[in-house]
């Protein structure tokens, strides 16, 4: 039996989309006089104030921080990917490189991709928001695409989707989401570490950038997100990252504030002695 706070399996927010199908058949039958109640009522909130009340839904909502990988963690999922082919490598690889959704991903055309400014297309209409934009990808990347387009015309010259599928059944056919999300789960399997889908290269990529001192505006640019809001829900700055941030950026005013607070300082800089 899985729990539902460890972490595999169904997000809370995936569970809250399922149940909306469920509560509204249980509507039907209600309406049809065929019962009396909802089982899968709507949670609702009433400001108490002494007279108000609360109703809580089946599932609670939970607004958690996006899991992302360990350092060694993410060492063994590319050591297990290492033993898949040039294509998933580097679908992997662009994943991470562009944060690209798993939409954005499996939707990419050949002339989507510029090599020569090592820059890829991310067209509006396979977006989450319908807002075109433009992404870089490294060069490391650039030699696994180089590698891949090679391979590919062994498989069609044609041009079109970029990934193509090469199992009997669909050969040459455009790759599809559901066979990516199988890589992705086969990789997590084969690494240890199952927590990882296709969403988690996003996370960790947008959480680097912010790591590596990126402007919140230009992050949320990068991500394709219309409001910095978006964004910040991406960002996962663990402990450790928020103290070096205090410490590079508050040494002298903390340090001043707790030794007043403990006690240890008589008077902060420039103040007037009495």
């Amino acid at each position: 039996m899985i729990s539902i706070d460890s972490g595999i399996g169904l997000s809370n927010a995936t569970l809250q989309q399922r149940l909306v199908p469920v509560r509204l058949f249980y509507d039907f039958l209600m309406e049809e006089g065929l019962r009396d109640s909802n089982p899968v009522g709507r949670g609702r909130y009433t400001p108490r104030g002494g007279f108000g009340g609360s109703q809580r839904g089946l599932v609670p909502r939970l607004v958690k921080l996006p899991w992302i990988p360990s350092e060694q963690q993410w060492l063994d999922v590319l050591a297990a990917a290492g033993d898949e082919p040039i294509r998933n490598k580097l679908m992997l690889a662009l994943a991470y490189d562009a944060a690209l959704r798993r939409e954005e991903l499996c939707s990419l055309r050949t002339d989507d991709v510029d090599p020569a400014h090592r820059t890829l297309r991310i067209r509006a209409e396979t977006t989450k928001n319908r807002m075109e934009r433009v992404v870089p990808y490294s060069a490391t990347t650039g030699v696994l695409l180089s590698g891949y387009l090679a391979h590919r015309a062994t498989i069609s010259r044609a041009r079109g989707p970029l990934f193509l599928s090469e199992s009997r059944r669909n050969h040459g056919q455009p790759l599809s989401l559901w066979t990516w999300s199988k890589v992705v789960r086969r990789i997590a399997l084969a690494s240890g570490v199952e927590r990882f889908s296709t969403h988690t290269t996003r996370h960790l990529c947008l959480t680097d950038l912010a790591r590596m001192g990126w402007e919140l505006h230009a992050i949320a640019t990068f991500a394709g997100h219309r409001s910095t809001e978006s964004t910040l829900r991406y960002i996962h700055l663990s402990g450790r990252d928020l103290a070096e941030k205090l410490q590079r950026g508050m040494d002298q005013i903390h340090a001043w504030r707790v030794e007043m607070l403990t006690g240890l300082g008589e008077q902060g800089p420039g103040a007037i002695k009495p």
